[in-house]
């Protein structure tokens, strides 16, 4: 058979493969080549129920979704192909007093998120959904610019525009295997013969899975059985054409208006089926399911509640069809770590709703090395080692699937594919009352249930009962000894000659420092933005040690590995496994930690910013005087063997000081106190250190040429035109993150973070303003649809001399 050859090679042909197409073409790449096995949209996209909502839980994913809409307002005029592209608006039902809570703070995401959404009333919801019965009703939030479409033309019309911009799609052209070397893919073979390519991106929705296998990765991404019925027409035919789509979450069922007067209903169900879980049978090409009325039925009962006069309708069909679903319920996006040219665009449980958005994003992502909108939330380096394994990612899904419209509290944490990682502290902090959230994969304790009092979870959107426990936490290390079990964090040591030009390069800060010196770091892209955080201990000349939050790790590390010589001088060894650390911090930490250490940890032998190895009981130590929280204290990074003793030894020396327990929810209200940063929520790759209030990191004349410099170095110069900044009120408000902040009215942020500090007593926001509002006054913050004045202040708030940090 020919070899083909093509610059970009495309696998899959449903919405995302056509759509990333599309974007490449029509931004003038050439020689893209998309294959099908089948014909397109065989795979998920034709059985799609073909809603188009745009509001998501992150403000990038949400502007994802807005060109989406965009591109599906133009896409007619350009191809001349109809895909019944209906703009209709979409409804949020709210049926109690908790479902009108989290349809205001959907509300107020929104405005933030610069999409358009109102509250409404139950009078009004009924006169937007007339077959609606209103009775009980406590309001409804509506969207104006979602809608609905037919999935299978808005995907044939997508192909015709790639085409025309010159992308070649070839149907039936199955890939059976592929040919690595040194981490490239350098052959796809198919059934059309070979194909030799720059970059090979995955779109082949569940089948992503299986491709993956041959490489040897385990995609996280796989698919569930997904129902709706579709009704007889209802009465009135005309009135159905011009309804809004509608949400009831309540009763965890949507509606879509269909042609020729019947209506699309579907729903989130309890216990929905694994698809493909033992390999996708044959070649399932244009395929449903055995429809379920069993699994349905309690759904159908659920919808006739709020819309009656669905008991006097038939149903005309039932679809029951497997719909892509990933490890955490998100898209599986971005370069595949391991791979110098495997890009993928795969797990797209809302994939008609994405589609032009993520094909946009992926083609961005192709041709400038990263999107114009930072994706954390949807990148593959988001997951662990864990999360394609079988036995983490199908109970996961389905419990995803079950939780799509269920009520979820800020915080909640799931259920199902618990305890896999465990620090050596698990069941000795767990018979201490520790309350655990998951963390990829990790165990870590979130707050602390005193005795008499059940060690579970106390969520609510206005009062979680938490706080009081979590106040008592963070009053702990202020005033006197805590001990935090941070075993979860990432950690690495690169070691080797050509290890400190490499951080030179991929650092803003000046690695070159004393060894046993702990160096506080950003790591920045090409444009100036945050792509790693962390901190960086040099142990010997040719030898570091990095640590950064449990979530980041595979991202931080892929980033580095991209950037590392070819020639053997640099290694990056994971230590993630091999070392428990346990933070011991407050006013009496060197108290604590004097009586059981045998090396002289006084503040002239051992200050802060340095690393020591010094023994603890038995125990050797990586001793790191730094940590989240602004006090005194140490990070003691110890191999895991010896975590539990370390412990031991360290508690039965503060018991007579009052040394606590503390977990993470008090972590961050300490963190926010002291003005320290969370990278992918106040610091992003869309960020700059400068714009951060991180300017002191960025060493312009020590620092070298580091990547980014030029962008720093201008902002530097000029001063940046927009900046991190610190709002406060003495209101103890209930928010979690996304609020919107406004200047007389006007939407001028988002809450990037925000929680109360017990020792300031205030609420502390975190939220980035332009230039021209930096000397405003009278800001204000909705939240749950009311706005309460916060006042703009220089921060940090607490200890901004770092006095307490160097004692």
């Amino acid at each position: 058979m020919a070899t083909h050859s093509a610059k970009h090679l495309i696998i899959g042909g449903g919405i995302i493969g056509c759509s990333i197409a599309y974007h490449l073409t029509k931004n003038g790449e050439k020689d893209v080549v998309l294959l099908e096995k089948a014909a397109l949209t065989e795979g998920a996209t034709w059985h799609a129920a073909g809603l188009v909502g745009q509001l998501r839980s992150s403000r990038n994913t949400t502007r994802m979704l807005k060109r989406s809409v965009a591109m599906y307002d133009s896409l007619e005029a350009e191809t001349g192909m109809a895909f019944d592209w209906k703009k209709v608006g979409s409804l949020r039902l709210a049926s109690t007093r908790e479902r009108l809570l989290e349809a205001k703070r959907l509300t107020t995401m929104a405005r933030s998120f610069d999409l358009e959404m109102e509250m409404i009333s139950a009078e009004e919801a009924k006169s937007l959904f007339p077959y609606i019965d209103a009775t009980g009703l406590q309001g409804a939030a509506f969207i104006p610019s979602d809608g609905h479409v037919d999935p299978a033309s808005l995907c044939q019309a997508i192909a015709a525009g790639a085409r025309k911009h010159g992308a070649q799609i070839r149907q039936g052209v199955k890939v059976d295997d592929f040919d690595v070397s040194d981490g490239r893919i350098t052959r796809v073979l198919t059934s059309d013969g070979d194909y030799e390519a720059e970059t090979v991106v995955f779109a082949a929705g569940m089948w992503s899975r299986e491709l993956g296998a041959k490489l040897g990765i385990q995609v996280p991404a796989c698919a569930v059985e997904h129902q709706y019925i579709v009704t007889e027409p209802l009465p009135d035919v005309d009135l159905v054409k011009g309804l809004p789509t509608l949400r009831d979450p309540e009763r965890l069922v949507y509606y879509k208006p269909d042609a020729g007067g019947r209506m699309v209903i579907g729903g989130y169900e309890e216990g929905t089926l694994p698809f493909g879980d033992e390999g996708i049978p044959g070649e399932f090409v244009r395929q449903l399911l055995p429809d379920n009325l069993d699994r349905f039925g309690p759904l159908a009962e659920l919808a006739t509640q709020v819309t009656p006069i669905l008991e006097e309708v038939g149903i005309r069909q039932v679809i029951n069809g497997p719909i892509p679903y990933s490890a955490d319920g998100d898209f599986v996006m971005g370069w595949m770590p391991g791979f110098d040219n495997l890009m993928m665009a795969t797990g797209f449980l809302y994939g008609i709703a994405a589609g032009g958005g993520a094909g946009e994003m992926i083609a961005e992502w192709i041709t400038e090395g990263r999107p114009s909108l930072d994706l954390w939330p949807l990148d593959c380096r988001r997951f662990g080692p864990h999360h394609g394994a079988k036995a983490f990612m199908y109970p996961r899904a389905v419990e995803h699937y079950a939780h799509h419209y269920k009520m979820r509290y800020p915080g909640q944490e799931h259920e199902t594919a618990r305890q896999l990682r465990l620090s050596p502290l698990y069941e000795i902090l767990k018979a201490k009352g520790a309350v655990y959230g998951s963390k990829n994969g990790w165990e870590r304790p979130l707050w602390f249930a005193p005795e008499g009092v059940e060690p579970v979870d106390q969520l609510d959107f206005l009062e979680p009962g938490w706080h009081k426990y979590a106040e008592e936490e963070h009053k702990a290390v202020r005033e006197g000894v805590a001990l935090i079990d941070q075993s979860s964090f990432a950690k690495f040591e690169m070691i080797g000659p050509g290890s400190l030009a490499l951080l030179q390069r991929l650092s803003a800060c000046n690695m070159d420092k004393p060894d046993g010196t702990v160096i506080y770091a950003q790591l920045c892209n090409e444009a100036g933005g945050i792509e790693a955080d962390l901190t960086i201990t040099r142990l010997g000349r040719d030898h570091f040690y990095i640590v950064t939050g449990s979530g980041f790790g595979t991202h931080d590390a892929d980033w580095i590995r991209r950037h590392m010589p070819k020639d053997g001088s640099v290694h990056l060894i994971e230590m993630t496994s091999a070392r428990a650390v346990i933070n011991i911090c407050g006013p009496k930490a060197r108290d604590v930690l004097q009586s059981v250490c045998e090396n002289d940890v006084s503040n002239e032998a051992f200050p802060f910013g340095t690393a020591r190895e010094i023994i603890i009981g038995a125990a050797p130590v990586r001793a790191v005087r730094i940590g989240f929280v602004g006090e005194l204290g140490w990070e003691l990074h110890v191999p895991t063997e010896f975590g539990a003793h370390l412990y031991r030894t360290l508690a039965e020396a503060g018991a007579e000081h009052g040394i606590k327990d503390v977990g993470y929810r008090a972590i961050d209200s300490l963190r926010l106190e002291k003005g320290y940063l969370y990278w992918s929520g106040d610091i992003t790759p869309d960020t700059t250190p400068i714009e951060a209030g991180l300017g002191f990191r960025v060493h312009l004349k020590s620092g070298g040429d580091f990547i980014g410099r030029p962008v720093l170095e201008k902002q530097k110069v000029d001063g940046p035109t927009r900046k991190l900044c610190t709002f406060t009120t003495e209101a103890r408000l209930p928010l979690y993150g996304g609020e919107t902040i406004l200047l007389d009215g006007k939407v001028v942020s988002l809450a990037s973070s925000a929680g109360f500090g017990h020792t300031m007593g205030k609420t502390i926001i975190f939220g980035y303003l332009d230039k021209p509002y930096w000397d405003g006054d009278g800001f204000e913050i909705e939240v749950f649809g009311d706005r309460h004045a916060v006042a703009k202040v220089e921060g940090p708030l607490y200890d901004a001399e770092n006095k307490k940090l160097k004692a």
